[in-house]
Formats: structure tokens, sequence, C-alpha cells
């Protein structure tokens, strides 16, 4: 799958979401779109991401949520050198110092 490919499929999927009027279509589209273990899995990651902005240790964040140290590092990663979208959703959601 080429890198076009795959960007078109990214702008549909981000399209989808923005059509999306309330807080439940949004849990349906989730929910229809992505297996219970991948709802789990992003939904866990924000979590992560959330608290790490928190200042919460990495041993606490393992021990509260029983993601691997690996998941953890690579949500620190993306929101210390990527491209500013979980920062800007936790700023949205009012949880970005």
């Amino acid at each position: 799958m080429g890198d076009n490919s795959f960007d078109k499929k990214m702008a549909l999927l981000s399209k989808a979401f923005l059509k999306l009027k309330d807080l439940d279509e949004a849990k349906a589209f989730l929910q229809d779109l992505l297996t219970e273990g991948e709802q789990i899995a992003i939904s866990s990651r924000l979590n992560i991401a959330q608290m790490l902005n928190s200042g919460i240790p990495y041993s606490k964040i393992q021990t509260e949520t029983g993601a691997s140290s690996a998941t953890i590092a690579k949500v620190s990663d993306n929101l210390k050198y990527g491209k500013d979208g979980l920062k800007l959703a936790l700023e949205r959601l009012g949880k970005y110092k």
C-alpha cells in the first residue's frame, strides 16, 4: 500500500469523524469500526497521554493502567515529538497543561 493510498484512507477517516454530531454518534462510530480490543487500546493511550501530561510517573501509570512500559514510552514520544494531535485533543478536552 503506497503512502498516497494511506493518506486518502486517513483523510476519509478524519472526514468521517468531523461529520459526527455528538458524543453518542462518535461512540457508535468507534464501536462499529473498531474491535473491542482496539477500542480499549486507543482509549487507554489517550488516558496514558493525560496521565503523562499531569506528570504522573511511568511506574504509577503502568500500575494503574496495566500498560507496558513500551506503550507508555510510545505515547510519551508522541506527546513530545508527534504531530501535536494528542496535545490538541487534550487541550480541547481541558486536560492539557
